[in-house]
């Protein structure tokens, strides 16, 4: 129940949350996550941050979604470069996005006449 002049999140912030949250003249009520439940909210976290990039498309929203990434890469321990480097690898492997392509079905190899979408570089 929220009192007058109260409102609750019950969600994770970034470190400097609660220090602007004083200087704007109020006060903020935190505890430090146990280590077992910290996961669960950079997840919740990051599907928090998803929404709002895909609510505002602002870019800004997305540097919040890459700051959560790296938190769970860092829980996994994987530093952020390290996981930039795995994401190269990744798209030197199978590609990137730039190509903008839709896969609509996959089709048997008996069921395509030449063996090769025309559509497709």
């Amino acid at each position: 129940m929220e009192l007058r002049g109260e409102h609750v999140h019950n969600k994770l912030v970034r470190d400097g949350i609660p220090e602007l949250i004083r200087r704007a003249g109020k006060t903020p009520v935190c505890r430090i996550a146990a280590e077992e439940e910290f996961g669960k909210l950079l997840q919740e976290k990051l599907y928090e941050e998803v929404r709002e990039f895909v609510a505002s498309g602002e870019v800004e929203e997305l540097a919040d979604i890459l700051e959560v990434v790296a938190a769970l890469a860092e829980r996994k321990g994987v530093g952020l470069q390290e996981l930039l480097a795995m994401a190269a690898a990744k798209r030197e492997k199978r590609g990137g996005f730039a190509g903008r392509i839709v896969l609509e079905k996959v089709l048997e190899k008996n069921a395509v006449a030449g063996g090769k979408n025309e559509n497709l570089p």
